[in-house]
């Protein structure tokens, strides 16, 4: 998700603040920056560790908390096992502890409530980072602009932030959550137990009051993908999606 070297966006420290466990491999660190951080909904971070010997790893990160959230940012990290900065934040990182990061990141892959909607979102799995963010935006923004999330998880305990996404669907303000579980049976009446294809993307517009304005897709490459297509078979203009790409 990098955009490469940015004269815009030099490095800072800083502090993690908190620590919270969201699904099996996926925490959140909550950090507060040393110098004023301003970005928008959908943008994403580099962050850059350095060993003893000098040695630096880096990693982009998609932002999760809202701009209107305060003074820290939410990054939603992965464990990945064989990933250079995820083992770093799971096994060793504390609270209190200082990194190097630099942003914000990304001009194409933001939405702000005055762009209006309505918005449809389809995230798997870490890919609803930034999606997620955008959700919070509208949330603390009292948006009425519909929107509509479809979120593909393997099973139900690897949904990132569930419960805050179920609590937003059932204020029924113009929020609807779609899961789609590629592993379980679904729980919810209206969810899905398959992988996102046109019918599904179709099934899910029904939810807005109109064609959406915007579409983002975020997710591993296979995924984003496949999603994009589904929304182009389900008659999304190619024009108004938006993706973001991670992994392989």
């Amino acid at each position: 998700m990098s955009d490469g070297p940015a004269a815009q966006s030099p490095w800072q420290t800083v502090t993690i603040r908190r620590i919270e466990k969201r699904t099996p491999r996926v925490t959140s660190f909550f950090l507060k920056p040393s110098r004023p951080f301003a970005y928008r909904a959908g943008q994403h971070v580099d962050v850059r560790l350095t060993a003893p010997d000098g040695y630096q790893a880096r990693r982009s990160y998609s932002i999760a908390s809202a701009p209107d959230a305060g003074e820290t940012i939410e990054l939603a990290i992965e464990r990945l096992d064989d990933g250079e900065i995820s083992p770093f934040f799971h096994d060793i990182a504390a609270v209190g502890d200082e990194v190097e990061l630099r942003g914000p990141l990304g001009g194409h892959f933001v939405w702000s409530d005055s762009d209006g909607g309505p918005l449809l979102l389809v995230g798997g799995g870490s890919g609803v980072v930034p999606l997620m963010a955008m959700i919070r935006h509208r949330v603390a923004r009292k948006s009425t602009v519909p929107a509509v999330l479809v979120f593909s998880a393997r099973v139900w305990d690897e949904v990132i932030f569930r419960d805050e996404l179920i609590d937003f669907h059932n204020r029924r303000d113009g929020f609807d959550l779609v899961l789609a579980l590629t592993r379980e049976p679904a729980r919810r009446p209206a969810d899905y137990s398959r992988r996102v294809d046109a019918a599904m993307m179709e099934q899910s517009m029904v939810r807005l009051p109109a064609p959406p304005r915007f579409a983002f897709v975020c997710g591993s490459n296979a995924f984003v993908s496949a999603a994009a297509q589904a929304l182009i078979d389900a008659g999304v203009p190619a024009s108004l999606i938006r993706t973001e790409r991670y992994g392989v």
